[in-house]
């Protein structure tokens, strides 16, 4: 299906790529234009039309398309083409309890070798998330969100958990992003990740699971209401 844009929620429009055209930065443009609404889910792509769009050549669009295709934002179907990915209730639930089961784990194996690295960047993250909702950019807030639950991934020592969280993780942005829409807002509320980052830095493993499950809990039921197109209340 397809998913509405919130009234209210301007989409972040596309601009042309005017220096040297880096692959980096082409996949960064696209991937805005995605997560801000300007390439609406389920959307078709074409490598003419986004090229005419960027400004760019078509040989580093291929590649920047590939790169997005690998994290998820771009889908290629059989005979009809490359898409924006869209927004089902199969997919919320689905990612919503691999990410329930990744960071529950990430947690058990990092549980006993919490440093001051990961002190500092945890704490650092949510200082930027905060900042970030002064500015009322649904791009830049989700992308501060997907920074702070990162960090338990990088710091962990799981390599294979790491490469699997960032498989997911431009996918998550977008839920995200699609998430606050549901809300009319650009970015979570201020106190949403409190108690997160305060159990994430305490000494209570098992309160530390309990709140990943409730905090994506709530995340998944919001989201998958909006996504049905059921009216939903204020978050809490």
């Amino acid at each position: 299906m397809k998913v509405a844009q919130s009234p209210g929620a301007a989409p972040v429009e596309l601009g042309q790529i005017t220096r040297v055209t880096f692959r980096s930065q082409i996949a960064d443009e696209l991937r805005r234009g995605i997560i801000g609404g300007a390439l609406r889910p389920g959307e078709a792509v074409t490598e003419q039309d986004l090229a005419a769009r960027f400004g760019v050549s078509r040989g580093p669009l291929r590649e920047a398309m590939s790169q997005l295709a690998e994290e998820g934002l771009l889908v290629s179907i059989p005979f009809t083409g490359t898409r924006v990915v869209d927004v089902s209730l199969e997919d919320v639930r689905e990612i919503y309890s691999l990410r329930i089961a990744l960071e529950s784990l990430a947690f058990q194996e990092i549980w006993s070798r919490r440093d001051e690295r990961f002190v500092r960047t945890l704490v650092a993250r949510h200082e930027t998330l905060l900042a970030s909702l002064t500015v009322g950019d649904q791009v830049l807030t989700s992308a501060a969100e997907v920074a702070l639950h990162s960090t338990v991934y990088e710091c962990c020592g799981h390599r294979l958990l790491h490469e699997t969280w960032r498989r997911i993780a431009g996918r998550m942005q977008l839920y995200l992003a699609v998430h606050q829409q549901a809300h009319g807002r650009k970015g979570p509320l201020p106190d949403a990740h409190q108690d997160y980052v305060k159990l994430a830095l305490g000494n209570n493993l098992d309160a530390v699971l309990a709140e990943i499950e409730a905090h994506m809990q709530r995340g998944v039921r919001q989201l998958e209401a909006f996504v049905s197109g059921v009216s939903i209340g204020a978050e809490h």
